[in-house]
Order: C-alpha cells, then structure tokens, then sequence
C-alpha cells in the first residue's frame, strides 16, 4: 500500500472557518480555568457544530449532516479555557491501530518520520508530538491513545470504560470506546482529567504487580528492566510481586477482535452495505471479515470476556499494574502487510488486557529503543462509575 504522509496532522484547523459556531456551553465565565490558554487538538470523531465530522472517510462525510451539537467533553475542556485549535485526522472509522488515511494522508510522526504514528488517534497524537497542540483529545477502543502515545513519546490515559459520556461523536464498538487524551507531560494531563472526570477519589495501593512475562516478550524488554531498576532505586517499587499473564491461554486478542467486530458490524454494517465507501485494503477486509461474525461466535466470546474481567479484577484488588503499552517501537512504513497483520495480533494481545476488563490504562514515555520512543503502562481496576 502507498502511504501519503502529510506533515499537518489537522483535516480543519481553527482559521479555516472564521464563521465557526461557538462551542461553548455559554456558561457564564468563571476564574476557574485550569485549561486556559492551552491549545487543543480534536480527534475527527467528535461533533462540533457547524464543522464537518468525516470519522476519517469521505463518503462518510458525503452521507451526513453537518452536526448541530457538540460533543459534551470537547464542550468541557473549551469551558475551562483551552483554546480548539483544529479537528485531526483519523484512521477510517477508528479502525486502525497504524495512523494511516489513505483519503486524508498520514501524519508524520516528527520523531521517526520512518514508521507509523499509530491509530486512530494519530493526528492528535502528532498535533501534540510536533509542539502544534498542548492537549490531543482522542478516543480508545483497542488502544488508540496508548499505542499513538508510546509511538510518539507521550503520556496518554485510556480512562475506565464509561466514566465519560460519548454523546455527539462517531461510534465504533460501544462497550470499549472510550474518550481519551494525550500531552507530553503530566501536569496538562492531570489537569484534563479534573475537567473530564467530573468524579474524582483518592486511592491508595498497597502492592504493585510486575507482569514479568509480557515485558519479557517485547523488544524494549531491557530498557523497561532498567526503568524498573531506577524506580526501585528510589523506592517506588515496595512490596512488588511479579505477575503472570497468559494472554494466549486467555485469547486476549481473538475474544476483544470478535466482540469489537461483531459491534462494528452492528455500529456501521447498514451503512456500508447501501454506500459501498472505499477503504484501505486492510480496513476492507477486516471489515468483510465483521460481516461473518456469528451470534455463536458472540456468545463464546462474552463468557469469555466475563471471565477474564472477574479474573483481572480480583487480582488487581488494592495493586497497580506494570505492563508493556506495546510490543516495541513503531513499525516502519515499509513493513510486509503479513508482517503487520501479525504485529498487530501481539499488539491486540497487550492491549487487549485493559480493553476487554474496561481498565483504566496510563502509558508513561519512559524509554526508546533505536532512537524512537516507546515506554510502558500502569494499570488498576475499574473505578466505580456514580450516576
């Protein structure tokens, strides 16, 4: 496949429509914003009224509305003071985990203009990555904000399912789909995260669990031990207890690949089967493959779901988590498509832990590996959602 890099990561920048709604919630303004003057970045998922929403597709933008209302977390992160500064490009319908467009182009990742950004959430990620935005809204469904944030050297959080509404913005497999964020420090990320998650509680852990055989598996391995080594060093790491997961004894990747696609088929199938849009050759055929997914199929896969979820969350109890966000560094361009299919088997396999169980799920850029970022994740059980 021929990839056209693109080095602007914004489909619809600010300046581009002087005539722009205001989205805003047109609340009163108040001394209280955290976010002010902060530049931010939105994923071409989420509506923002008066703008063209294209989730990454033309025909898709062909075939809609312009949309009349705004996504409610872009609404709450323009109210306290960050300042939209254009919608990114996506991977079709956030069906990707490589950071390629092939309508749109491919933003190019300013660390290693060699390999891939990472998706979907690539043209936030790189907004952010390439100093053009302070804050990368995005979403995650099978690890758009983890794997574009190890890519690019960013600190990126996959928040519990759920926490945050995903009201006026383009689905892909509701019981993951996620709203999350991307900045290259911590302080602006925990800043976004007062603001959008309105409920917040102190947790303490007593143990954190080291998943030795996953870091043992990727390529950083080594530059993730020495990590650990310095945190233990200065005594983050007290009452550590290695732990095991067996992600090929759970099907990670084959149980969150059939309930993710049976839920896109859902989400979108109509809508593909009456506007026959064109899409990249490996979206097409994972989107064929979507169709076939029987209610059989569905059903294994949910006990099986349900059963890793009791499992992770148990164990987690009062413990953090130290994983691998991905299996390496990012692939590059010129990777076999065989190669990259399986790639994105192992990488599905790692991301799949906090995917199927709804984990909260923070990369930290911690390290790289032939000169390009990578790093690893910290993650805990779900939080309790209050309605």
């Amino acid at each position: 496949m021929k990839h056209s890099i693109v080095q602007n990561p914004f489909l619809i920048s600010s300046d581009q429509d002087a005539n722009r709604a205001d989205f805003s919630s047109k609340k009163e303004s108040t001394a209280d914003q955290p976010l002010k003057s902060l530049c931010l970045a939105v994923k071409d998922l989420f509506h923002m009224a008066g703008l063209p929403t294209t989730a990454g597709n033309p025909t898709w933008l062909a075939t809609h509305s312009i949309p009349t209302q705004t996504s409610s977390s872009v609404i709450a992160l323009l109210d306290a003071g960050a300042e939209f500064c254009g919608k990114t490009i996506t991977d079709e319908l956030a069906y990707s985990l490589n950071g390629q467009n092939i309508h749109y182009g491919t933003p190019e990742n300013p660390s290693t203009p060699d390999r891939l950004p990472g998706g979907s959430s690539s043209g936030s990620a790189i907004a952010v990555s390439a100093g053009l935005a302070d804050i990368g809204l995005g979403t995650d469904t099978g690890g758009s904000i983890r794997v574009p944030s190890s890519y690019n050297g960013l600190f990126g959080l996959r928040p519990t399912h759920g926490v945050i509404e995903m009201d006026n913005m383009v689905g892909l497999a509701p019981s993951f789909d996620t709203v999350g964020w991307m900045t290259k420090d911590l302080k602006t990320l925990a800043s976004v995260a007062k603001v959008l998650l309105k409920e917040s509680t102190e947790t303490s852990f007593n143990k954190v669990l080291i998943c030795d055989n996953l870091i043992d598996q990727v390529a950083h391995s080594s530059e993730l031990k020495k990590q650990l080594d310095v945190w233990r060093q200065k005594g983050f790491l007290t009452n550590e207890t290695p732990f095991h997961i067996d992600t090929q004894a759970w099907k990670a990747s084959e149980t969150f690949r059939t309930l993710q696609g049976a839920e896109i088929w859902c989400e979108h199938g109509e809508w593909i089967e009456a506007e026959k849009p064109v899409f990249a050759p490996d979206i097409q055929i994972r989107l064929e493959w979507c169709a076939t997914i029987s209610a059989d199929d569905v059903a294994i896969a949910k006990q099986q779901r349900q059963a890793f979820t009791d499992w992770i969350q148990s164990e987690l109890k009062d413990s953090v988590l130290i994983m691998p966000t991905t299996p390496g560094l990012s692939p590059l361009f010129e990777i076999d498509v065989d190669e990259l299919a399986e790639y994105r088997n192992q990488l599905m396999d790692i991301t799949a832990v906090a995917g199927l169980a709804g984990l909260p799920q923070l990369h930290l850029p911690v390290c790289e590996l032939e000169g390009a970022p990578c790093g690893l994740s910290l993650v805990v059980r779900k939080a309790v959602i209050l309605h």
